[in-house]
């Protein structure tokens, strides 16, 4: 079974700029992407001054409900609320969501952070989903990435599929390793940054590990700093990219991550035999 998966923070369907929306030009955008889940951040679950200002009612509706159409099945994880409406972290899926809860891994009054957990149902096995949106510092992430372990483990156990995808704000790339370590994920990128590059050949003829970097996403227009990921367990990562151009760097000051995952065929546990 193939999976086309995205990540995108669409910065609450607003120009970075000028703050005017572009929810439908967003969501002509996300149906080019012909993604099965796309992991949505800084969604905005309402904002009535927004709707008022611009003279719109429409842009009052929950834009994850709004940009999944009849196209997608969606869910909504609130990370913030304040006097005229709230934000966070959404999913949108083909497949039917089973389970979804929000786990608020807020540390610090400045910043309201989340994970947004769903199970998806397809016909060879239920994935994991977590859609993460990390904190601005690093004490925070480390924090956060901690509880998404200790989440993930309950939830998802030893063995099965998991996509983990989001904003890490880990422009550093600290907490990569960790999660390889205790979630044996890989993100999207690492076996692409292992082919290539003169510094990685290098490392391996001086018998070095590959540096493992994941792709620049933020800003949009021209990415330098490192900030989206998507890991995976279960899947073998058949492509990834980042989107860029014109078009992209309209919409949001992310740029979108879209990869396809082939899921990997489980090994089952042979049947104890009498002695």
């Amino acid at each position: 079974m193939k999976l086309r998966v995205a990540t995108y923070n669409i910065h609450k369907g607003v120009t970075s700029l000028s703050a005017r929306p572009r929810i439908h030009s967003l969501k002509r955008a996300l149906r080019t992407l012909d993604a099965e889940l796309v992991f949505l951040q800084e969604v905005r679950g309402q904002d009535e001054l927004l709707a008022i200002r611009m003279d719109s009612p429409l842009l009052n509706i929950a834009q994850h409900q709004f940009l999944a159409g009849r196209l997608y099945h969606s869910v909504y994880g609130m990370n913030r609320a304040y006097d005229h409406g709230h934000h966070g972290n959404a999913l949108m899926s083909r497949y039917r969501i089973m389970h979804y809860e929000n786990l608020d891994v807020s540390d610090n009054p400045l910043e309201s952070r989340g994970v947004l957990y769903c199970v998806i149902e397809t016909n060879q096995a239920n994935i994991h989903c977590y859609v993460v949106h990390l904190g601005l510092l690093g004490i925070s992430r480390r924090r956060q990435t901690r509880d998404l372990i200790k989440l993930v483990r309950a939830t998802a156990g030893e063995d099965a599929p998991v996509i983990i995808a989001g904003d890490t704000n880990d422009w550093g790339n600290q907490l990569g390793d960790m999660l390889r370590k205790t979630l044996h994920v890989e993100e999207v990128f690492d076996n692409l940054e292992m082919e290539a590059g003169f510094l990685n050949t290098l490392r391996r003829m001086t018998g070095q590990k590959p540096k493992l970097n994941p792709a620049r996403t933020f800003p949009a227009a021209k990415p330098i700093l490192r900030l989206d990921r998507i890991y995976v367990r279960g899947f073998e990562v058949e492509s990834a990219e980042v989107l860029h151009g014109i078009r992209w760097s309209r919409l949001s000051d992310h740029a979108p991550i879209v990869a396809t995952l082939k899921l990997k065929k489980r090994r089952s546990k042979k049947p104890e035999t009498d002695r």
